[in-house]
């Protein structure tokens, strides 16, 4: 029976730095949600602010971490990951946010959040090391040393039913709007 957990930080930490294959342990979070499988701890998702400035609006959070025992660990572990996306995302509508943001390295194919619900909006996202641009550390040959490779990545978005309605409407709204502008354009 697979069943949601809260997780602190220092335990969503602890299980990055024991299973992820290529990411170190984050600082912070907003929140952490682990998995249970038949009482065995399968694994977490970590959900953050947004990393990159753009996306910090306050209605946008992104899964900065997840981490699974997966399938290799046996049958009764499959779709945790995709379990775990959709605990966040449903803990995330009902927050009030109205856009999760993912990224995952090109080599990974992502089934877990398609699974999820998730659909991949840029399908490259290039790669760039975090010393990029004009920050300090640029300047300092070895006093940074990155810690993940440098690899292209897909970014992946996922939007609750409610915004992708509202979008929806508004589209229709200016439709109508549109028609009525084009038939008074015609009669006059």
């Amino acid at each position: 029976m697979r069943r949601l957990i809260p997780i602190t930080l220092a335990k969503a930490q602890e299980t990055v730095r024991e299973w992820h294959s290529h990411h170190d342990p984050m600082v912070g979070h907003m929140w952490s949600t682990g998995a249970e499988v038949d009482d065995e701890y399968a694994g977490c998702v970590v959900v953050s602010r947004p990393i990159a400035p753009a996306n910090q609006d306050g209605f946008t959070l992104e899964v900065t971490r997840l981490c699974c025992k997966g399938v290799r660990a046996g049958a009764q572990f499959k779709n945790v990951a995709s379990f775990l996306l959709g605990a966040a995302t449903t803990s995330a509508e009902h927050r009030g946010i109205r856009l999760m943001l993912s990224y995952t390295r090109i080599d990974e194919d992502g089934a877990c959040y398609r699974a999820a619900g998730w659909v991949p909006r840029e399908e490259i996202v290039k790669a760039r090391y975090w010393t990029s641009g004009n920050k300090s550390t640029r300047w300092l040959p070895g006093f940074y040393e990155p810690t993940t490779e440098k690899i292209d990545r897909i970014r992946w978005e996922w939007r609750p039913a409610q915004a992708i309605r509202a979008v929806c409407k508004m589209v229709f709204a200016l439709g109508q709007w549109m028609r009525a502008a084009m038939r008074k354009r015609r009669a006059a």
